[in-house]
């Protein structure tokens, strides 16, 4: 029984970030908006998501599905500061985002490095 729910929750996971992709893919290809304004508008919906209070909810259901993608960026970057905020003052807004997801970017920054030593990267 246990198998045929993990099941189901990777089905979930694949559909929602497939339709998170789906969306990108339809405002790249019908609107003249750049994909880096596009990342941002997801980074905003996941700032605006946490905001509101919603962000948990879809995130239960959804799980990595909306975490994964720059949605889940924008979630953990609101959350922060307003934890931060709560607990440190006006000041924490600004660093608490950073602090919630440094770690992550840490992480990124080497692996890229990492994958650089290994392969030979050249601009177009």
């Amino acid at each position: 029984m246990q198998v045929l729910q993990n099941i189901g929750t990777y089905v979930i996971v694949f559909c929602v970030g497939g339709l998170l992709c789906a969306i990108a893919e339809i405002l790249i290809v019908r609107t003249k908006l750049t994909p880096a304004r596009i990342l941002v508008i997801f980074l905003i919906a996941g700032i605006v998501l946490e905001a509101v209070g919603v962000y948990d909810y879809i995130f239960k259901v959804c799980q990595a599905g909306i975490s994964v993608p720059i949605v889940g960026f924008g979630a953990a970057l609101a959350k922060g500061s307003i934890e931060a905020a709560r607990t440190v003052g006006f000041i924490g807004a600004f660093a608490g985002g950073l602090a919630r997801t440094a770690y992550g970017v840490g992480i990124a920054v080497v692996m890229s490095y990492i994958v650089t030593l290994v392969f030979n990267p050249r601009t177009k």
